[in-house]
């Protein structure tokens, strides 16, 4: 009889913890992780990129110092930057790593118009080979900062449906993720003026 008791309260045990979400969370929390390492693998692949693109430029578009050295500068100013897994949970943090690629997004905004402004630098086949590598890097690095967004919301709506919000505030403690925001005045449209 004890015997059948103590397996009754074993499988009872495990029915209610298989339905707290534990597992659920901790795994919803390791995506959320691994899709800010793709982001981060995204801007790594940029950063390591542009410093080709402005020496191809640099050679076709000396008079466009200013724009190149802004390049340089916001690239110089995201690589200082030390980013570790702890800004997700720090949206001051997060906020300032944004604030810096926005820079770099800016910087290279203005050398695609130096770009078209001058036809000339689009014969060359390197500069086009390096001008498409950019843009699909850019591209990967949108797809990213996506699919980051979908893992935290995932992840957000784990810890807060039940049971699972009953399991988070009595064992785990974990906090909501923030997701990527658009930058201050990105609704409106960029201009190019030629």
């Amino acid at each position: 009889m004890k015997r059948i008791v103590t397996g009754f309260l074993l499988m009872t045990a495990f029915a209610l913890l298989s339905g707290c979400g534990y597992n659920v969370m901790q795994a919803n929390e390791e995506a959320v992780i691994a899709a800010w390492g793709n982001v981060e693998s995204s801007y790594q692949r940029r950063a390591d990129l542009i410093p080709n693109l402005v020496e191809v430029v640099k050679g076709y578009a000396k008079h466009e110092a200013d724009t190149l050295k802004a390049v340089t500068e916001a690239r110089a100013k995201v690589g200082s930057m030390q980013v570790t897994k702890d800004v997700l949970n720090n949206p001051a943090s997060l906020n300032k790593f944004q604030q810096a690629q926005g820079e770099l997004s800016g910087a290279l905004s203005r050398l695609m118009v130096v770009v078209e402004k001058y036809p000339d630098l689009k014969a060359n086949q390197n500069f086009l080979d390096l001008q498409k590598q950019l843009e699909g890097t850019e591209n990967r690095i949108n797809v990213a900062r996506e699919r980051y967004n979908a893992s935290v919301q995932v992840f957000n709506t784990s810890i807060r449906t039940f049971p699972n919000s009953l399991t988070n505030s009595l064992i785990l403690h974990l906090q909501r993720k923030e997701a990527f925001k658009a930058e201050e005045g990105a609704k409106v449209a960029p201009k190019v003026k030629f």
